[in-house]
């Protein structure tokens, strides 16, 4: 069978090279031709488009960008129609790949989603155009599938969130090996996590780095995302006091104390290390506004929307401080604080629905195919 797959980001690419290792195992013919990353790339197929090319953060970045959003989607539908596959997957990434599904459905190619769009959080009004244009979703977060239900799409299953795989299916770096390697010494880890983007690096880590001399006692450890390079980080830390680490968040947090972490995939993974987390998130004024009057969500977080109470700390927009900052890393330093979100953790496991996204989604989709 031949499979068309379209991520987008990081977590993308990550989810997008567990599920083609799933189709792999089912489908020995399978050809993948995809929108990825490095790790999709690693796994086979054809890469089309990796997405640090095509990486905008915010309204107004994407406005600046329209140019070559139009050109990216002419060029997937050419590409998608000379290929001719069996089936196009699509991975969150909803700016792009509705545009592509309302297309696609009209041509007549089968469609099927992976990680729904956030339709939960904002314009709702657009289950009416997955209704039309997505013929099978697979949703990862529990609260999903009743919100489809509610709107009247039924078309919906929860396979359960492939970072449970993704984290215990990892090789394991003994803590010892990995402080000796990247220079950690001793001191316990506050490892900080500012995103992906340069854009949201740039707001985010200089406030993050401005707590370093209140905590000589402990280790900083920045995430380097793999998307960017060294020199980009390197003109924001100015203290022996902090380590930079690129490509290895799991790594980092399996061994850190505590973590600051920017909204996004990361919150759910840094509570899936059973790490301790300040959640903050800072963008543009103009892109705040405008998301503040179409969000209707009572948390940014995934480790409190999935709880549906706080369960971390979110610190959004002014509250992202030093002085608020500060105040709540010394909350998730205490031991007792620490107790109560760890027990908050685990409950959050639970509902997460255990082993075998990934599995599940690839059956799934061979099983449409056939259909």
């Amino acid at each position: 069978m031949k499979y068309y797959i379209i991520a987008g980001e990081a977590s993308g690419d990550l989810h997008g090279s567990n599920l083609m290792k799933a189709l792999q195992k089912i489908d020995a013919s399978a050809e993948i031709r995809f929108w990825g990353g490095d790790l999709m790339q690693e796994v086979g197929g054809n890469l089309v488009k990796h997405y640090k090319e095509r990486a905008f953060m915010g309204f107004i970045e994407v406005i600046m960008n329209l140019n070559k959003i139009f050109k990216d989607i002419a060029f997937c539908k050419n590409d998608i129609k000379k290929f001719n596959p069996d089936v196009i997957v699509f991975i969150d990434n909803s700016g792009f790949n509705l545009r592509i599904a309302k297309w696609a459905k009209q041509e007549g190619f089968k469609t099927n989603y992976y990680i729904s769009p956030q339709v939960w959080a904002s314009r709702a009004s657009r289950v009416k155009a997955i209704k039309r244009d997505i013929d099978a979703m697979y949703v990862i977060l529990p609260f999903v599938k009743p919100f489809y239900n509610k709107h009247d799409y039924n078309n919906v299953t929860f396979v359960g969130h492939p970072l449970i795989d993704a984290i215990s299916s990892r090789e394991q770096v003994g803590e010892f090996k990995f402080r000796e390697a990247h220079e950690l010494g001793k001191k316990p880890i506050i490892a900080l996590l500012p995103g992906s983007r340069k854009q949201e690096i740039k707001k985010m880590l200089s406030v993050m780095l401005s707590l370093v001399s209140d905590y000589p006692e402990y280790q900083f450890a920045i995430a380097g995302a793999p998307s960017q390079d060294y020199s980009f980080y390197q003109t924001f830390i100015k203290s022996s006091n902090v380590k930079f680490i690129s490509n290895k968040t799991y790594d980092l947090l399996s061994v850190s104390t505590a973590a600051l972490v920017t909204s996004g995939t990361a919150t759910l993974e840094t509570a899936l290390f059973k790490v301790p987390q300040v959640v903050c998130y800072k963008g543009s004024n103009i892109s705040y506004q405008i998301a503040k009057r179409i969000i209707t969500l009572k948390f940014i977080s995934l480790v409190n929307l999935v709880m549906d109470r706080e369960v971390v700390t979110e610190l959004i927009q002014n509250d992202f401080n030093k002085k608020r900052l500060k105040q709540e890393l010394d909350k998730i330093l205490d031991p007792e604080t620490r107790k109560r979100i760890f027990l908050d953790y685990y409950e959050l496991e639970k509902a997460l629905g255990g082993k075998g996204a990934s599995e599940k989604t690839a059956k799934l989709i061979y099983k449409s195919i056939k259909s």
